[in-house]
């Protein structure tokens, strides 16, 4: 709706935009509660917003600078309503998506802030949640979607894709983005709930529209809806019955067999020229993961190998640590426990539950229970959510 508004009013009106998906919103909460759902909730929202969308062109075009180039088609009343009814169109609305995500990666403005401006505007994440994600202060973050907002606002119109020479440039970031909204849906650091599906799920619907424009379908692409997909797949072994399942713990049978499919497809593509990127790296940890029959099967060897490229391609704290949970797996827990201690910045995983976590399991699993209990209960004390602490506190039982 926004991609759609923006379109419609211009980037430097994306206030009035987001002020009118609101007004959508608040209008769905009211008729909603007396009349029920409505059978397409997408739908009717969309059909809201170009209403509401209408109506303030009628009362404001004469105070108010549009879009250019929709120049007077906004300005009479016989071609206003069609001219915004044909842009609420889906095939009009997906390619302002594409364009909302490119002007979001202005040159102008930071990576940082284009990350955060993806993530505002695209998916609507608040400054704060925004914040949990890059590890930076809410204030920030607000002072950062403020000036790239104003950056933004310099130009009347959205960017446009075809025969850009920045696609390149501004792709990477839109990648990264896309892969920080996944990863919140997936394993984030939500107060309330381990897993936002619903997040994953956008995720995968923005990457793919990027696979599906001739622009934007380069291997980099097919290689994150690769791992989005992938592990999306095993999304509904992740928690059984608000239970936190680890993945050796899982019931495979519970994994999406079409969306495995899928994402092997995404895969086999991404195979095509000669960069190798991170999420080519990843979508193979993945496809090992879904294809392996039993936990038994998993090809320890290969995930440490691939662990060991990933770091060198993105060299986080967050990668060692898998990367030495895969070592203990191959080599068992001593070998993982020295990986860990060897892990550069490890200071950063200082407020991670999971690092401590990965410590009691190779403690527990050499048989030190005193540690593994340790390690359980500093996890316990910094987990996020509730399905987090009730996971740690088994853990704990279990020493």
């Amino acid at each position: 709706m926004v991609a759609a508004l923006t379109r419609i009013f211009g980037v430097h009106n994306l206030a009035l935009a987001e002020d009118v998906v609101q007004d959508a919103l608040c209008r769905a909460l009211e008729v909603w509660r007396f009349h029920g759902v409505p059978e397409n909730p997408g739908a009717w929202l969309m059909a809201t917003a170009k209403n509401r969308a209408i109506d303030v062109l009628r009362h404001q075009r004469t105070a108010r600078d549009y879009a250019p180039e929709l120049g007077r088609l906004l300005e009479t009343e016989w071609t206003l309503a069609p001219v915004v009814t044909e842009l609420f169109s889906q095939h009009e609305i997906e390619d302002d998506v594409l364009r909302m995500m490119f002007t979001c990666c202005n040159p102008r403005v930071s990576e940082e802030a284009q990350v955060a401006l993806v993530l505002n505007v695209m998916s609507g994440f608040t400054a704060s949640e925004i914040a949990q994600v890059c590890l930076c202060s809410e204030a920030a973050i607000e002072k950062r979607l403020a000036r790239a907002k104003a950056t933004l606002a310099e130009s009347k119109t959205l960017f446009e894709i075809a025969g850009s020479s920045e696609i390149a440039a501004r792709l990477d970031v839109i990648h990264r983005a896309l892969y920080l909204l996944f990863s919140e849906g997936y394993h984030g650091a939500h107060p309330e709930t381990a897993l936002r599906s619903e997040l994953c799920v956008e995720a995968i619907r923005l990457t793919e529209i990027l696979a599906h424009h001739e622009a934007t379908a380069v291997p980099q692409t097919f290689a994150l809806a690769a791992l989005m997909t992938l592990h999306a797949a095993r999304l509904p072994g992740r928690v059984q019955g608000g239970e936190l399942s680890p993945l050796l713990e899982q019931d495979r049978s519970s994994w999406d067999r079409a969306l495995i499919d899928r994402g092997v497809r995404w895969l086999e593509l991404s195979a095509t020229g000669d960069r190798l990127s991170e999420y080519h790296v990843e979508a193979a940890i993945a496809v090992e993961h879904t294809t392996a029959a039993r936990a038994e099967d998993t090809r320890w060897d290969r995930i440490a190998s691939l662990y060991d490229t990933l770091h060198v391609l993105r060299p986080t704290p967050v990668v060692a640590l898998n990367r030495a949970i895969a070592i203990a797996q191959r080599d068992g827990p001593e070998r993982g426990l020295v990986a860990i201690d060897a892990i550069p910045d490890k200071a950063r995983l200082e407020a991670y539950p999971f690092f401590f976590a990965a410590v009691g399991e190779l403690e527990l699993r050499r048989g030190h229970m005193d540690a593994a209990r340790s390690g359980f209960e500093r996890a316990h004390e910094l987990a996020r959510n509730p399905e987090e602490r009730r996971f740690f506190q088994s853990r704990i039982a279990a020493t």
